[in-house]
């Protein structure tokens, strides 16, 4: 431990955001850099607690304590090793994730947690520009060849871990470009998309095969995949949208909020959408979801200079502080959070059930009629709301987004093609992250449901060991489950 009394002498302090009308002209990060001897200091805040909560809120199981002290000490080199031991990808996690180890961190008990995620952004940006991260291909080869369908995060993480123990990795994606929800899903304000594209060119050089416009199922057939590699490990996601099967849903002008983030990501790119086009500009846009990619939708309308943004949300309105007795640390705070996105310009709105899509003779959208809601406990004693009287109203928009969550993996294509079977909610049946079928492994969202980036990160390194156990007998490869032990046993 570095500073013991850091936590008692320093506050909390994040980078400033560039000034609000400024950066919505471009897609550019929104938060400057802090000065590195504030990161220092900040880290000097971690306290080494004899628990670190912090480990069991982390996904990936980051050793935060460890790497906080090297930052301290300025010791970027051990930072990233400590790092890296356990996260494959620091610089995508430092950036877009919602840091649930800053909620379970010790400190925050009774004071503002460590500044985790920023420090874990600033070890990744650190080690590129020392040179400490830089292609480490393995040393020999096991003659083994694993296919990866999906390159988002799970197939990403996948990928690295099973070329690093020496097997023969093709990932397949079926987009024009590599990164999945990492390339497409989030927006280049949160993720500029050169951070990507850094990793990617490291993971080529290592040996990973990347193959483009590769729609496993559709283009490429899944039993060959079968046929010419000895393991195939399906990373597509929970890629299947929620709809909203209202009155008027037909109307144009109504989409999946993933179609209209990732035209836009498109266009960052360089690229040119030449057929239906999806716009906010001079329009009243509704986001209907209270969650991230609804956030997202708000920060991109934004930037597209829409006349006005709406977001509504089914929920009730969140505290503006944690309940501890019912929401008690160090479990994920159930609070009101508010996103740079939300800080550039949104309506938001709480407790209100959608009721129809309103439209005109040309069949395009012009409003949606809406109620408030009350929640509350039934007669049956369970949860529920009711609608209040009176309350019924039109919000006028021309443009609606839908960001009310993926309903599981993608039906038919490879899915039936394997004849793999799915759970209850709609995701590949797994155990120890094997399907139903030999040979045919599955990880991420498409198994687990639609979740964040570090658990997608985590459930890649996971599935690679359990890969790499079911063709070598056991695995070297690092990881946090215990119940691998017994598999290799069984192995």
């Amino acid at each position: 431990m570095g500073q013991i009394d850091g936590f008692m002498k320093f506050d909390r302090e994040m980078p400033k955001s560039r000034d609000p009308k400024e950066r919505l002209k471009d897609y550019k990060e929104v938060y400057t850099p802090l000065d590195k001897e504030k990161v220092k200091q900040q880290a000097s805040r971690c306290m080494d607690c004899g628990v670190p909560f912090c480990h069991n809120g982390c996904p990936l199981g980051n050793n935060i304590p460890d790497f906080n002290d090297a930052v301290y000490q300025g010791k970027w080199d051990d930072a990233i090793r400590i790092l890296s031991s356990t996260n494959n990808f620091p610089e995508f996690t430092g950036r877009i994730c919602p840091a649930p180890c800053e909620a379970s961190c010790v400190l925050s008990i009774n004071n503002k947690p460590v500044t985790i995620e920023y420090i874990e952004k600033t070890i990744a940006e650190q080690a590129f520009e020392k040179g400490y991260i830089k292609a480490t291909p393995p040393k020999s080869r096991t003659g083994k060849r694993i296919a990866i369908v999906g390159s988002g995060p799970a197939g990403l993480a996948a990928a690295a871990q099973l070329n690093k123990a020496g097997h023969w990795v093709t990932v397949f994606e079926r987009s024009d470009r590599i990164g999945g929800l990492l390339r497409y899903g989030i927006p280049d304000f949160k993720l500029e998309k050169n951070v990507l594209d850094r990793r990617i060119r490291l993971m080529e050089q290592e040996g990973v095969i990347f193959r483009t416009n590769a729609h496993v199922g559709v283009n490429i057939s899944a039993k060959h995949l079968q046929e010419e590699f000895d393991a195939t490990l399906i990373c597509g996601g929970a890629s299947a949208p929620r709809d909203l099967p209202i009155p008027g849903r037909q109307f144009k002008g109504v989409h999946f909020a993933m179609e209209f983030l990732t035209q836009q990501n498109k266009r960052v790119a360089g690229d040119k959408i030449f057929s239906g086009e999806i716009l906010a500009n001079g329009k009243n846009v509704l986001v209907i979801g209270g969650g991230d990619t609804g956030s997202d939708c708000v920060g991109t309308s934004n930037r597209q200079t829409a006349k006005s943004v709406t977001q509504i949300e089914l929920l009730a309105k969140p505290p503006l502080k944690r309940n501890e007795e019912a929401n008690p640390w160090p479990l994920w705070p159930m609070v009101l959070m508010t996103s740079s996105s939300h800080e550039e310009g949104v309506q938001r709105e709480w407790a209100i059930l959608t009721k129809e899509f309103l439209g005109d003779s040309m069949g395009r959208l012009t409003g949606l009629k809406i109620v408030d809601i009350k929640w509350g406990v039934n007669a049956q004693g369970k949860m529920g709301f009711e609608e209040i009287p009176g309350s019924e109203r039109i919000i006028p928009c021309e443009l609606a987004l839908l960001a009310i969550g993926f309903t599981g993996a993608e039906k038919g294509g490879m899915v039936d093609e394997l004849k793999l079977e799915l759970d209850e909610r709609g995701n590949i049946r797994t155990h120890q992250y094997r399907t139903t079928q030999e040979g045919i492994f599955a990880a991420g969202d498409i198994r687990r449901g639609q979740s964040l980036v570090v658990w997608a990160i985590s459930e890649g390194r996971e599935a690679a060991r359990a890969v790499d156990i079911w063709l070598m007998g056991s695995s070297a490869l690092e990881s946090k489950d215990e119940s691998f032990v017994h598999l290799e046993q069984e192995a």
